[in-house]
């Protein structure tokens, strides 16, 4: 997807936003802010979008996110459980109606056989409950990777919000 195709996306998803009255908030870790820097590449984006968490640590996640120690240990970093919690911490530590987040492991190193290199987690979140979640299995470049992360990302708010 070329730059322009990426901004006439994130346009779109702004317009959405600002005609559904969405305040927007983001928690990464694998893509570290790509997506708040590409939401906020859009002018006048302090409209619809209240703020971008970067957790990337373990540390981050507990102290930004209310990320449970226990939840941690249980699933890991790099999980759906995971994901639903930093998505859920997001909102109650925000002004934002929707959330997004994002963990994953974008490489080139950090793999495992059951969560290879490329393995990601998204969770989005309203006020009331956990309304997406989903795993991708990205394949790629540590650069790829996360700007697949980021294209999915968008594409899946845009979804929401139509």
């Amino acid at each position: 997807m070329s730059s322009k195709e990426h901004k006439l996306l994130t346009q779109r998803l702004a317009n959405q936003c600002l005609e559904k009255k969405i305040l927007l908030v983001t928690a990464e870790s694998c893509t570290g802010g790509l997506l708040s820097a590409t939401l906020t590449k859009i002018a006048g984006s302090s409209k619809w979008f209240d703020r971008g968490y970067i957790t990337y640590s373990n540390n981050s996640k507990i102290d930004s996110l209310r990320v449970r120690r226990e939840t941690l240990e249980n699933f890991g970093a790099v999980s759906q459980e995971i994901a639903n919690e930093m998505s859920a911490g997001a909102l109650e530590n925000s002004e934002a109606n929707l959330s997004i987040s994002i963990t994953g492991i974008a490489g080139p190193e950090g793999g495992t056989l059951d969560k290879p290199i490329g393995t990601v987690f998204f969770s989005i979140a309203t006020i009331d409950n956990i309304i997406l979640e989903h795993k991708a299995d990205f394949k790629g470049s540590r650069d790829e990777i996360r700007k697949e992360s980021v294209l999915f990302a968008l594409n899946k708010l845009l979804n929401l919000t139509l």
